[in-house]
Order: C-alpha cells, then structure tokens, then sequence
C-alpha cells in the first residue's frame, strides 16, 4: 500500500515528506522508500512556531492561526513528495501527520483539581486532507498520554520492526532537535524495546548559532570546531535533574529551549562565541554518551549504534559521539537499508498503516502507557 509520512521536529525547520510502498505483516514490515523530500519554512514562520513554543510565548489568536497554516504547508509536502516521484496522488491510501510540537507536558500536573498530562501538535488535519483528498492519520500522541503514558517517543515501535537484530545489540539514536535513543537489545521482543528523550540534539546549537549569525545551524561543525569546550560547564549542566532521571521520559522545547540557554549563557557569558557552540556541541555528546552508559548497558552491550536526524551530518558531533561511545560502532541508519534522513517521516507512514490496521503504535514499557492502544485520531 501507498503511504505517506509527514514530519516536523522540535527544530521546526520545516515538513518532512516521505511516499513509501509498505508491505505490513505481524512485527515485520517491508518498505520501499518512492520519494522524500524536505521542505523548510519561510522563516517568518519558522520564528512564529519557536515564539509560540516559549512558555507563555503565543497568544490563543496566533496557535490558532499557526494550526491552519501549518497545515497548508503539511499538505503542500504531500503533494510535492508524490510530484517529486512521479505517483499519482489519488493512490496514497493514507497520511500519517506527526504535526509541530508546540507544547508537551508529559508529567502529572494538578490542573484545577485533577491530574493533567497534556501535548498539543499543531498542523490540522483537516486542512491537509481537503488539500491532498487524501485522509489522515494525526495526533498520534494523545491516546496514549491519555493511559498514562509520556505521549513520545513513539518511533521505537518503528525501530523494532526495521532494526532489530538476533544477533547483536543495537541503539537506534535520532539527533534532531532532541536527541532520543531506541534500545533493541539481541533477539528482543517487542515488550523488552525501551527508548527515551536523552536530552538536547541539536536544538542548544542551533539557538545560539541562529543568535549570533545569520545561519540557522553550524554547518559541518565548522563552529565548535574552531571552540574549545569548558567541560565544566558541560559537569554542571548534566547536573540537570533530566539527565539523571530513569526512562520512561520524554522533554521537549518547553525543557531545553529558551530556559535552558538562558543557563548556558549565565555559565559562558565570558566564553567566546565559538567556545559556546563547542560546549554546546560537547553537551550533546556526553549527554547521549552517559545515556547509553547510565540506561542501556544495564540492559545490554550495545555493539552498535545507527544515527539519523539532521545531527548526523555535523562531523563534530559524530566524532564527539564516536569518542563518548569508544567501544560502540557509530554508522548511519543507511546501513541497515533507511535513509537516515527520511526515517522520521517514514516512521510516521508505517504508524498511520498501523493504526488503519487496528494494531497497537505505542509500547508501554517505552511510554510508561498502562496498555498498548491504538494511536491517532483518523480524518477521512
């Protein structure tokens, strides 16, 4: 069947599109990648998400307006993806559509008496179906925050029915704006999958190149390259509560976003611009680093390690991670047959098939969900 799998992380940079062909059976899934594309927003745009993701940065009036129009542009990277590969678009069966995070509360908080966990996507629905005639899959997160789960991450499920191995131990490791990691340990079951948000990806780099340049991101690492790292500023950051809290979690901008650079720039307010970057850079490592040493090898030894995400094509990161990470193998998911920059995107198509089908799309053990449910609400 024909899928397509819409993306937007927590960097907001803009809409991943993926077209696949997917062949679905049990807790095996054959795919063909057709196209993939990746679409970024104006910037006006991309600047009113971040403001509206600050805490108590957007008004009603503006994540109202800012649902309908990213649902445009949601729309407008389906069409485009099926252009690009030449498919007619009347033969997708169905759109899976992460949305743009905007907020995520995972944790219990006493709202008016009761006990509230809550994340809000935006990119309606309905927007992109009347764009694409095509119906969708969203909002995948909802049901299971609603059985008491963290609502994210949910692309473990995904790892497991592509990744995993009989014979050796793998981390499945996504550097976007967050990083998360997937742990498939050998031979695993679907129940013994766990996973979880590390902490920042590239989101503390991107904020503070944004800040001082006119770039977006450090291309290359070129950057923290020319920084040297103050590995105690990187000591007392990890002494964040987050870093040490056990799985299931999950963060988001509403964590390491503005609040969070605002710390980093207290320790650094001396530092030159490029050191930042470096310990910026270094945080990330280290922070994965100590992830898969605190959380993973309790479980299993990881022999190897596969990273997608826009994080992947920064080699000073990479060989940050490699040095975090001495005795593992660092390779892009590529090896293993997934594109490792479309593999967010195509997470999200096999989700929605999942969902079509009736199967269960999140994994208790990962989420800290009391049952596996059904994700998603459908829009015909």
């Amino acid at each position: 069947m024909l899928a397509i799998g819409l993306m937007s992380g927590t960097s907001a940079d803009g809409v991943d599109a993926a077209l696949v062909e997917l062949d679905t059976e049990g807790d095996r899934v054959s795919f063909s990648l057709l196209g993939f594309l990746s679409e970024p927003y104006p910037d006006a745009v991309r600047e009113a998400i971040i403001a509206v993701a600050r805490p108590g940065g957007g008004t009603v009036d503006e994540i109202c307006q800012l649902n309908v129009l990213v649902g445009h542009y949601f729309g407008q990277a389906a069409r485009a993806v099926c252009d690009r590969a030449g498919k007619d678009l009347s033969n997708v069966r169905v759109i899976g559509s992460h949305g743009q995070t905007i907020h995520h509360l995972p944790e219990e908080t006493d709202v008016h008496g009761r006990a509230v966990r809550s994340t809000l996507q935006i990119g309606d629905a309905a927007t992109i179906a009347e764009s694409t005639g095509i119906r969708v899959v969203s909002d995948f997160r909802s049901r299971d925050i609603a059985v008491g789960g963290q609502g994210a991450p949910l692309v473990p499920l995904v790892d497991y029915l592509l990744c995993r191995s009989d014979d050796v131990g793998r981390v499945m490791l996504n550097l976007g704006g967050i990083s998360n990691l997937t742990g498939l340990a050998p031979g695993c079951a679907r129940q013994d999958v766990f996973a979880f948000d590390t902490g920042p990806g590239n989101m503390i780099i991107d904020a503070l190149v944004a800040q001082a340049t006119d770039q977006s991101y450090d291309r290359d690492g070129a950057l923290a390259a020319k920084g040297t790292v103050d590995p105690q500023v990187v000591d007392a950051l990890l002494e964040d509560s987050y870093f040490l809290r056990s799985p299931p979690k999950s963060t988001g901008r509403e964590f390491f976003g503005h609040t969070f650079l605002q710390k980093l720039h207290a320790l650094t307010k001396e530092h030159p611009f490029e050191d930042r970057v470096a310990t910026a850079t270094s945080l990330t490592a280290r922070s994965v680093g100590e992830s898969v040493d605190r959380f993973v090898r309790p479980e299993f030894a990881p022999d190897e390690v596969y990273v997608s995400g826009g994080g992947r094509n920064n080699p000073v990161l990479m060989q940050w991670l490699q040095d975090a990470l001495p005795d593992c193998d660092l390779q892009p998911t590529d090896m293993l047959g997934v594109d490792s920059n479309a593999k967010e995107a195509l997470a999200f198509a096999i989700l929605a098939v999942e969902t079509l089908e009736g199967r269960p799309g999140n994994l208790p053990r990962v989420t800290g969900g009391s049952r596996s449910v059904v994700l998603g609400q459908i829009t015909p």
